[in-house]
């Protein structure tokens, strides 16, 4: 069993973020086997991220936790469920989505300065990611601005590659900021294989480009808590969920999106 210190609690709770040592190390070549699966096998939303002039490979891709069995024993066996429920303060943890993002040796693409819940179709103040490497990082790392969950306004959503708004309305959400330039506290930690960061679905965050030569892989896991809740956005969200058939307000529908915890 993984142990949830206090002090990771109150930061989680404070700063939006904290990170558990440790979390998915004893399920680390399954999770290694479901990404070569995934990226021999590539779902729907695969893509690859890359500008012009950038180099190397930058692979990712959603929503196939229900189609590589690696991926659904780590998240039905592992501790990540209860660690997240005592993070959050929830009584409940109910699966959102998988993530993968691989980020090969030489790619100079960054993973732009972002949160992920305007993308959603949830909103809530319990929600959790957790970002795990596959591989030990340093420079390629996960970066967070501490206590941006709480910003009045959510970031804009914008398209990675050709950087145009995700939605067209622009004027309900703030500009990306310059973490760096406005002097914001950003938080990274070098990490091993099986560490992982755990923040809000507001948190902004971002990676450098993997300038190292290894490969950076990287397994995401998003989970809901008690309060979260469907929203409606101004368009297609990101994943979309084509045909869910849920309405304002209403609890996301358990035979697409489980309850972790309690446990069956």
């Amino acid at each position: 069993m993984v142990t949830v210190t206090q002090h990771e609690i109150d930061s989680f709770q404070t700063d939006g973020v904290a990170i558990i040592r440790g979390l998915f190390a004893d399920h680390l070549e399954t999770l290694r086997a479901g990404v070569a699966r995934n990226m021999a096998e590539p779902g729907p939303y695969a893509s690859e991220n890359k500008k012009s002039g950038e180099t190397g490979r930058f692979f990712d891709d959603y929503c196939n936790w229900q189609r590589i069995p690696e991926f659904q024993d780590v998240i039905t066996q592992s501790d990540a469920a209860t660690v997240a429920a005592q993070l959050m303060q929830s009584q409940t943890v109910q699966m959102f989505h998988d993530h993968v993002l691989v980020k090969e040796p030489g790619t100079s693409m960054a993973t732009p300065w972002h949160t992920d819940g305007p993308y959603y179709f949830v909103e809530g103040t319990q929600t959790l990611s957790f970002w795990s490497p596959l591989d030990p990082v340093k420079d390629a790392t996960l970066r967070l601005v501490a206590g941006s969950h709480r910003w009045e306004k959510p970031v804009l959503p914008t398209r990675w590659v050709s950087e145009e708004s995700f939605f067209p309305n622009e004027d309900d959400y703030m500009p990306i900021p310059d973490p760096e330039a406005e002097g914001m506290r950003i938080l990274e930690w070098e990490m091993e294989p099986g560490d992982a960061v755990a923040f809000n679905y507001h948190i902004l965050h971002g990676a450098r480009g993997n300038q190292a030569t290894a490969r950076r892989r990287a397994f995401s896991l998003r989970l809901l808590g008690d309060d979260a809740r469907y929203v409606t956005r101004p368009g297609p969200t990101s994943p979309p969920f084509p045909g869910h058939d849920m309405s304002e307000g209403q609890k996301l529908r358990e035979d697409w999106f489980p309850m972790l915890l309690p446990r069956a």
